[in-house]
């Protein structure tokens, strides 16, 4: 399999950090949707990052599709979606605050360095800005009621999408969410980036390097 994709895309990166996680060898195209638009086109006319290239050769998209696709090949050695109802009910739960706090601070990312400064709007910002605050506020109090697993062996996609989005929030949007007011969050984050799935992966434009 190959993963495409850049590994300062937080969606490109969950994968690439539960991929390894799972046990399941790939490897990893470093392409970027903005500087080598054709290069990614020609892999995926779609240009959506992250894709993954099948054994087969067939093109998947979307990071939550395309780790229901690795769930599935990893079956029966390890899952990172537990199987009982409550608990699974939590993990999607975290789940969907994570990437919903990624798809907002996107949102404002693109918001101020792709549209001209004059064409920006800002009640849309405020509306997005305060849709972010609100979905880390989540993540910070569910901390607190359940933590969750940060080694190897307890770690779940909650666990890796929480801490895949708290660093990149942290990289792009440090003043919109300040670090001071989600000390749980940070706390549970720094144990992830220790760990061998993550530091092999790491936020940025290198290549992954299979832990």
């Amino acid at each position: 399999m190959q993963l495409v994709g850049m590994l300062d895309s937080p969606y490109v990166r969950r994968v690439a950090v539960s991929l390894q996680l799972l046990g399941l060898p790939f490897e990893h195209r470093s392409v970027s949707v903005f500087r080598t638009f054709p290069q990614f086109q020609a892999i995926n006319p779609v240009v959506k990052a992250p894709t993954l290239v099948c054994d087969d050769g067939e093109v998947l998209m979307d990071s939550t599709l395309i780790l229901d696709y690795a769930e599935a090949l990893a079956a029966g050695r390890r899952s990172l979606m537990p199987a009982a109802l409550p608990a699974r009910q939590h993990t999607l739960r975290a789940i969907g605050l994570a990437m919903a706090a990624l798809d907002k601070s996107i949102q404002i990312v693109y918001e101020h360095e792709l549209r001209p400064e004059d064409k920006r709007h800002g009640p849309w910002v405020e509306r997005v800005t305060g849709q972010l605050l609100a979905a880390c506020a989540a993540m910070e109090a569910d901390l607190g009621r359940r933590p969750l697993g940060a080694t190897t062996a307890t770690l779940d996609q909650a666990g890796v999408t929480t801490a895949v989005a708290w660093t990149f929030l942290q990289a792009m949007v440090p003043d919109r969410v300040p670090a001071a007011s989600h000390p749980r969050l940070v706390a549970f984050t720094a144990e992830c980036e220790a760990l061998p799935a993550f530091t092999a992966a790491p936020h940025g434009p290198d290549t992954v390097r299979p832990s």
